[in-house]
């Protein structure tokens, strides 16, 4: 349609995003549109979903058991002679063939009517010259039925010879078969969805809002923004806060898949689903509803879920062709065997043989079930996929460009040694931190903490003053303080130690204390790195991808970082603007994944074909990104392009025994046989293959949900 931009229609989720202008269409008329190519858009609300599907599932069993009903009774009397089976009399085509084809038909009307909407489908794409797989089915069923009821018309008019010329029962089986097949395909896709439904069955539904002196128990929907929420013991949390009262430790492995508890206090940020363990605490809302990081979460997947990927186009398009070609190979067949044979029952067996096996049910469901459950699978290891898109792309990852702070290293300065000279490491500790009392430099904050952590008394010193670039002058317990860098011991013409060069190599910053013009030590601070950093690099070089750390940060301790984690190729010294240029370079001549975490790194995400967003960075990376790391766990990294890698395998399988079932099976249906003195396939047979073939790729996309990482 004309404003129509793009369309991806997923039926494994049975769900078509749509982009187009509305200055050119109108949302009524692509919904007309829909209808007329025989489909019922509905607009659902996401918790309605999950019952939607169960409602679906249950009428489809219930529509599949009633053809049964009427099609085995119908096989018995229709087949029952052909195969020697005791006959009732008034069923015996030779003595009463106008009973025994009457009663074909009342058996055969009701299964009509079950599998109706392959009629009203299929015939509709046939009319608006987009056949689909339902128009084959309609197509090949049709013909059975109408020369079945021209052989009921010539039994009326005296020729009973026709009564072994009916073919209501292989019209009625062939759609009880395709029924089953599609209810066992249902069952099968609703499987896929079962990390969606997981993470919707963890929203608590209630949660206890304080007004005042009284609680008052709310649904989460009525929650707004700023409301105070009481957190009991044992309870799941309703909602996104901050601590403002008490602590507690939570569970927050549905999250993050880190199974040791969280501690909470006064100012930590706690989410919506994660399990409080033994505290109370009182939190101010700051998101509910659908801007929780879970539904944000359940958003997501689902986007990717409903997103195609480009290898599901290039099935698309192979489906577009196929069906039209195998209605011209069915009827050019049907002529061909009239010609050969002049039988006509021969040759419309292999009419309907071809158009029935030959359904692209299983092209169809190939990459769509594949994409969910790989993403599905993914979520639950707190990978979050966008696209169908970006999975497919991972796979074919060469580079991997690692952001240094807060991706390869945790993002914040720690100290990492104390070396004192002539006094205790505690009385160095006690100056420096004294010294920096109230800074919020990253170097002071790490002085502060450290003397925190080892319970050293911290107090305002009785003077203060600032050094602009090289540290700071400050009188402590009487004595003359000095602390700062290596530019302002030397400018004291002091007597420095070479020991301070082996942590600078290593890319950490000394802090110098100078007490009464006498240098009593230096404290090394740096960015540590993460715990998973060197194993996750060592994986990615093992499966014959490149690493490449890209950092601001000046050579010398790019390097020593790069040596520590095993990095050979570093970029340093790269301003945040020019990131992305330097991952257009790396594109020149390989697929390049670009890991960060912070704002700065949002352009080189966007710029390389995969870019990988560590969760606990800033939203404007995670918006940026493909693939959004929950865990901020460098490891995962090699987890999304594992599961990529298993994923685009599934789907070529998929995708070969597809077409390999109908290379095979078209023939054999065309009657390639007969020629050798074999078999002729029945119709019935070819409708049961057809349908084993869609259960048989769902089924190997749902092998995805039990393999190991």
């Amino acid at each position: 349609m004309e404003g129509v931009l793009s369309v991806d229609v997923n039926i494994a989720t049975n769900k078509a995003n749509i982009v187009y202008q509305p200055s050119k269409v109108r949302i009524s008329e692509i919904k007309q549109a829909i209808v007329k190519a025989g489909y019922t858009p509905l607009n659902l609300e996401k918790q309605n979903r999950i019952s939607k599907s169960e409602d679906e599932q249950k009428k489809m069993w219930r529509d599949l058991y009633l053809a049964i009903a009427f099609t085995v009774p119908l096989l018995f009397i229709a087949m029952g002679p052909m195969i020697n089976l005791p006959t009732i009399p008034w069923f015996d085509p030779m003595v009463h063939p106008k009973v025994f084809s009457v009663v074909q038909v009342f058996l055969t009307v009701p299964v009509l009517y079950i599998g109706r909407q392959f009629y009203t489908k299929g015939f509709k794409a046939l009319v608006k010259r987009v056949p689909n797989m339902d128009s084959l089915i309609a197509v090949g069923t049709s013909a059975a039925i109408l020369y079945s009821f021209f052989g009921l018309f010539m039994i009326f008019g005296g020729d009973q010879h026709y009564a072994h010329q009916l073919y209501f029962e292989t019209a009625a089986t062939i759609i009880t078969l395709i029924k089953l097949g599609k209810t066992l395909e249902l069952r099968s896709k609703g499987r896929t969805t079962a990390a969606i439904e997981k993470l919707i069955d963890l929203q608590p539904k209630t949660a206890l809002v304080l007004h005042g002196a009284s609680e008052i128990e709310l649904p989460v929907e009525e929650v707004s923004v700023g409301d105070l929420v009481l957190i009991k013991p044992g309870t799941s949390i309703p909602v996104d806060g901050v601590v403002i009262n008490g602590q507690s430790s939570v569970d927050e492995s549905m999250l993050t898949g880190e199974s040791l508890p969280v501690e909470k206090n006064i100012g930590s940020k706690v989410v919506a689903a994660s399990m409080n363990k033994n505290g109370s605490m009182k939190v101010e809302v700051t998101a509910t509803n659908e801007q929780t990081v879970l539904s944000k979460i359940i958003h997501l997947v689902e986007d990717a879920q409903g997103k195609k990927a480009p290898i599901a186009r290039l099935a698309d398009i192979i489906s577009g062709y196929f069906v039209p070609t195998v209605i011209a190979l069915a009827l050019v067949a049907f002529v061909a065997w009239m010609f050969i044979q002049d039988d006509f029952t021969f040759a419309l067996k292999i009419f309907i043989s071809i158009l029935v096996i030959a359904c692209p049910c299983a092209l169809g469901l190939a990459t769509p079930t594949a994409i969910m459950v790989g993403t599905g699978r993914s979520a639950e290891y707190g990978v979050l996929i966008k696209s169908g898109e970006a999975l497919e792309q991972a796979h074919q990852v060469k580079t991997v460009v690692l952001d240094k702070t807060g991706t390869i290293t945790e993002g914040k300065m720690k100290v990492t040694a104390i070396i004192p000279y002539g006094v205790s490491e505690e009385e160095l500790l006690h100056y420096a931190a004294c010294g920096e009392y109230g800074s919020e430099h990253p170097l002071a904050v790490a002085i502060l903490e450290k003397s925190k952590e080892r319970h050293i008394d911290i107090y305002e010193p009785a003077s203060f003053k600032a050094l602009p670039g090289l540290g700071l002058e400050a009188e402590i317990d009487g004595s003359k303080i000095i602390i700062g860098n290596l530019k302002l011991i030397d400018s004291l013409n002091l007597n420095v130690p070479t020991d301070w060069e082996n942590f600078a190599d290593e890319g950490k910053t000394p802090v110098f204390v100078v007490k009464n013009n006498i240098l009593i030590g230096f404290i090394a601070i740096g960015d540590t790195i993460k715990s998973t950093s060197y194993e996750a690099i060592k994986t990615l070089k093992g499966m014959g991808i490149e690493v490449v750390m890209i950092t601001g940060d000046h050579e010398k301790t790019a390097k020593a970082i790069g040596r520590e984690v095993g990095i050979n190729h570093i970029l340093s010294e790269v301003m945040p603007e020019d990131k992305s240029n330097e991952v257009k370079r790396l594109q020149e001549d390989s697929i390049v994944a670009m890991v960060g975490d912070g704002i700065n790194d949002a352009p080189a995400l966007v710029q390389a074909h995969v870019g990988i967003a560590i969760g606990s960075g800033t939203d404007v990376a995670i918006e940026a990104a493909d693939i959004v790391l929950i865990k901020n766990n460098l490891m995962d990294v090699v987890t999304a392009i594992k599961l990529s890698r298993m994923t685009i395998r599934n789907i070529k399988q998929n995708l070969f025994w597809a077409f390999f079932y109908n290379v095979i099976g078209i023939p054999v249906a065309a009657g390639i046989l007969t020629l050798f003195d074999g078999p002729l396939l029945n119709p019935m047979y070819a409708a049961a293959a057809m349908s084993l073939s869609s259960v048989s790729v769902v089924s190997n996309a749902l092998r995805l949900k039990r393999m190991k990482i």
